[in-house]
C-alpha cells in the first residue's frame, strides 16, 4: 500500500508515518524539514519530499518529484497558524496581510491543488481515500479567535464535501477529521489533548473500509476540552 502524508515531520504528520504502514507499504513524505522516521527499520518504505506549501508552485514540484505510479491513501495533515494563536498573545490587529495569506495557502489552498496534481494516481488505487485533518476549530460555537486559522478548517470541511461529491461516481472515499487539540507525545496524559494514537487508529479504520462505504466527517474533542 502506498501512503501520502503532508506535514508528515512532527506532530500529527509523524505519528502517521511511524504507526499507520505496515512492513510492505510505502510512504511518501511531504515537510519542510527531515521527518525522523526514515531513519526507521521497520520494513516500511519511507521517501523525503521536501516542499514548503506556501509557495505557489509546490503541488506541481510534489508531484513532479513524486515515483509512485497509485497513491492509495492521501493523507492532508499539514496546517499552520498565526502566531501567539491558542494563547492570550494572539492580536488579531498585529496579524500582516502576508501571515494571513501563508495560513490559508498551507492550510486550505495546497490541498486542493495538491490533491488535483495526485488525483490520477488515487485513481488507479483499488480502495483509494483520501482524508483531510480539520480542527475543532472549523466548528461552530469552537469560542476561538484565530480568524486566518479557523478561516482555513471551516474552508477545509467545504473542500471535503464538494470533493466527496465530486469523486462520488469514481468511488473515492473522502473523510475529513476535526480533532480539539493534540498531544506532541504519548506521555502527555492531559485530558484536555488527545494522543496521536488515538487519530492514527480512528484513520487505519477509515482505511480498512471497503469502497461501499464512506465516512464522511468525525468531530474528535479532548474528553475535558471546553471549545465544543
Amino acid at each position: 500500500m502506498n501512503y501520502f502524508i503532508t506535514g508528515a515531520s512532527r506532530g500529527l504528520g509523524d505519528a502517521l508515518a511511524r504507526g499507520l504502514p505496515s512492513a510492505g507499504d510505502s510512504v511518501y513524505l511531504v515537510s519542510r524539514t527531515k521527518p525522523a522516521s526514515l531513519e526507521l527499520q521497520d520494513g516500511v518504505t519511507r521517501h523525503w519530499l521536501e516542499a514548503d506549501l506556501s509557495r505557489e508552485d509546490a503541488s506541481e514540484r510534489i508531484a513532479g518529484g513524486l515515483t509512485a505510479d497509485v497513491i492509495d491513501v492521501l493523507i492532508h495533515n499539514a496546517g499552520i497558524w498565526e502566531r501567539g494563536s491558542f494563547s492570550s498573545q494572539y492580536d488579531f490587529a498585529a496579524v500582516t496581510d502576508a501571515e494571513t495569506r501563508e495560513v490559508l495557502r498551507v492550510n486550505l489552498e495546497s490541498v486542493i491543488t495538491l490533491t488535483r496534481a495526485l488525483l490520477p494516481r488515487l485513481e488507479q488505487s483499488l480502495n483509494p481515500k483520501l482524508i483531510l485533518i480539520g480542527s475543532v476549530n472549523g466548528l461552530s460555537n469552537s469560542g476561538m479567535p484565530e480568524v486566518a486559522y479557523n478561516a482555513s478548517k471551516w474552508g477545509l470541511r467545504g473542500v471535503a464535501h464538494g470533493l466527496r461529491e465530486h469523486l462520488r461516481p469514481k468511488r473515492i472515499g473522502v473523510t475529513i477529521i476535526n480533532p480539539g487539540s493534540i498531544a506532541t507525545s504519548e506521555d502527555d496524559s492531559r485530558l484536555d489533548l488527545i494522543p496521536p494514537s488515538d487519530l492514527v487508529a480512528i484513520i487505519a479504520c477509515v482505511v480498512k473500509l471497503s469502497r461501499r462505504s464512506n465516512i464522511k466527517e468525525i468531530d474528535l474533542p479532548a474528553m475535558m476540552d471546553d471549545m465544543v
